[in-house]
């Protein structure tokens, strides 16, 4: 089989397309042949070595794929070959065929393309753990997202408004900003030309922010945090800008104001059952109409590389796809 192989942490540029074996399952487990994986950051972060996450090489980038279960583990009982499923995998799946466990593997809802499936896990199932786990949002708190089109971004003005919140979309031009609103943002912020402070302040009445969802890092989170409403909330996701922010910390002392750090990944093995909570609720959410991903692009699995540069220079809005055809 065919797989996007990194041998050595470098530039992605380093990435091959090779042959490789076919991935044998061990008890428990499921070999899925690949026919559509989620791109998301931390792949391009993991194949460079400034992941948190560094797994043994040679390995294939790609932590969430759908398609159909072609072999299966002792063990396993809730599978068979053929099914449509998509799953989590950690690493993999920019590759024909991909190892998973059967526990992070769920049927592909019925209704639900491939793309869609492969698209929905990681980004949704993060925002959804921060917003209800960790942020405990509220229905009628005003929610600003930052990075807010891209895969997480899109997530969490969705998620948001099937919550009941007011959402406010903060990105770096029109065009991402035309994204949040066609995916129900309130209102929007170009923090390329307007100060991302006081453009919350204005849309809140001088009350400030609720809850900041905050994947980007850099200069926008200290902004963004100094316009949080009392006890409002900054959820640390990510650092999409390349810079960690270093907050002082007399910000969370006024106003009470709280930063918390969302790790969904390590969130799963703490708590298992509301995971697949979780993931019930997203599934109920897709059958209804409230959240459904955008996926703006597909690549070829040849491609895979350049999909995943895309994404590491910021060019995505919604979610683009590695496919197998």
């Amino acid at each position: 089989m065919k797989a996007l192989i990194c041998e050595a942490f470098g530039p992605i540029e380093n990435l091959q397309l090779k042959d490789m074996p076919s991935p044998q399952p061990g008890p428990g487990q499921l070999v899925v042949q690949m026919k559509s994986a989620g791109v998301n950051f931390p792949d391009a972060l993991m194949v460079q070595g400034k992941y948190q996450v560094k797994p043994p090489f040679p390995f294939s980038p790609g932590g969430e794929i759908a398609g159909v279960v072609k072999a299966v583990g002792t063990g396993v009982t809730r599978f068979s070959v053929g099914d449509r499923v998509m799953a989590l995998t950690s690493t993999g799946g920019f590759a024909q065929e991909c190892l998973t466990e059967e526990a992070r593997t769920l049927p592909l809802p019925q209704g639900m393309d491939f793309d869609t499936g492969a698209a929905l896990m990681l980004t949704y199932c993060t925002s959804l753990h921060a917003l209800k786990d960790v942020g405990d949002l509220r229905p009628g708190e005003t929610l600003v997202v930052l990075g807010a089109a891209g895969g997480v971004g899109v997530s969490a003005i969705e998620i948001g408004k099937a919550m009941g919140a007011s959402v406010i979309a903060a990105a770096s031009s029109e065009d991402k900003l035309a994204v949040c609103r066609q995916v129900g943002a309130d209102e929007t912020i170009n923090y390329s030309t307007e100060n991302l402070k006081d453009r919350i302040n204005e849309l809140t009445g001088g009350k400030g922010a609720d809850q900041v969802y905050d994947p980007v890092g850099g200069a926008y989170t200290e902004q963004a945090l100094r316009a949080t409403a009392w006890r409002g909330k900054l959820l640390v996701i990510g650092f999409a800008a390349g810079e960690i922010p270093r907050i002082p910390l007399n910000l969370a002392l006024l106003r009470e104001r709280q930063i918390l750090g969302v790790y969904w990944g390590d969130s799963t093995k703490h708590d298992p059952e509301g995971h697949q909570a979780n993931l019930r609720q997203l599934e109920a959410w897709f059958v209804e109409g409230k959240i459904k991903p955008l996926v703006s692009e597909r690549f070829p699995l040849e491609r895979a590389r350049e999909a995943i540069e895309l994404i590491a220079n910021r060019g995505v809005k919604g979610k683009i796809v590695v496919v197998n055809d």
